[in-house]
């Protein structure tokens, strides 16, 4: 019987290895999917998370705030939010923190029509600017206003639900709205509307962009479920980034109805965000002072109330060595 030892051996081996499951992890996107999505589902369709044994469910979300507060809240592992909306949440209690540092640089800006003349802060006063109600870009041009010494006074905000911005400014309700040079700008351009933009950061509020964030009982008890996630998030962006026209495929097949073009365009304008000038060459990395500017912007800005350090609110340790 002892030469059959080793097919006993080999059999109990397979079973044991068939029987153990990937982790099942959870993951909430700040917004229904763009092309700054793309990386992550094609990660997923590529087998990226399955290689590192994870079962990934990815989630849209309802804004950056509110996806902050789910993951918060428990109902979700893994959450993705510009980095003021988790600096907000977790400043406030809420058990959360960024283990990746993806777009180091923000594509928040004001977004208008080429043909309203809008090209600086000042050429805001006088002009219709579209917002929605807890709009998180409602702080932060309070920010710019405050640093570039606009008189908001002269400024009518016109309020609409977040779908709503856009068609206020195509129907020429509004001259301007509060977005990104990586969602609403496209969404013009692609219906017939020359856009124009006055990026946040180019105008004295240089935040962090977004981040990849974990609740703390997760990062707590689960540190190499949070290690392989942030691994294979970093290999979907390398890969996304060397194949853009595949990541956006992914993204068609999770969401058939969307504009290829304008996600391949989305995506184009966020990879260059990556990096910031302190943070380059590192997919997730995040700079002390990238993130201490950024708090020093929200403390003064947006009613931050934290003695907290940086490394509080985000962490480098997960990202492959």
């Amino acid at each position: 019987m002892k030469f059959m030892q080793p097919v006993l051996i080999a059999t109990a081996m397979a079973m044991s290895t068939a029987v153990i499951a990937a982790d099942a992890v959870s993951f909430r996107l700040n917004w229904y999917i763009v092309g700054l999505h793309a990386p992550f589902l094609y990660g997923k369709e590529r087998g990226f998370y399955k290689d590192e044994g994870i079962d990934l469910t990815i989630n849209e979300g309802r804004g950056s705030i509110s996806t902050a507060q789910v993951v918060a809240a428990g109902t979700d592992q893994f959450g993705f939010a510009d980095s003021s909306s988790v600096v907000m949440v977790a400043a406030k209690g809420g058990e959360i923190r960024s283990v990746m540092s993806l777009l180091n640089t923000s594509p928040f800006a004001v977004v208008s029509r080429a043909d309203s003349n809008i090209r600086s802060p000042k050429d805001l006063e006088g002009k219709r600017l579209a917002l929605a109600q807890g709009d998180p870009f409602f702080q932060l041009f309070g920010a710019m206003a405050a640093i570039n010494k606009l008189d908001t006074s002269r400024i009518t905000m016109v309020q609409v639900d977040p779908a709503g911005k856009t068609v206020s400014v195509l129907e020429k309700r509004a001259d301007a709205l509060l977005g990104s040079i990586d969602d609403q700008y496209y969404a013009l351009k692609h219906r017939g509307v020359e856009p124009a933009a006055l990026r946040f950061s180019d105008h004295g509020v240089d935040l962090v962009g977004f981040t990849v964030f974990a609740h703390n009982n997760v990062i707590k008890a689960k540190p190499d479920v949070v290690r392989r996630f942030v691994k294979a998030s970093v290999r979907s962006w390398e890969e996304a980034r060397a194949n853009p026209n595949a990541a956006i495929d992914a993204a068609m097949k999770a969401k058939p109805d969307l504009n290829r073009q304008a996600l391949y365009d989305q995506l184009s304008s966020d990879l260059p965000l990556l990096d910031s000038k302190n943070s380059k060459g590192r997919i997730g990395w995040g700079a002390q002072a990238d993130w201490e500017r950024t708090l020093n912007i929200l403390n003064t800005y947006r009613d931050v109330k934290t003695d907290q350090g940086w490394g509080f609110f985000h962490t480098n340790e997960f990202l492959p060595k």
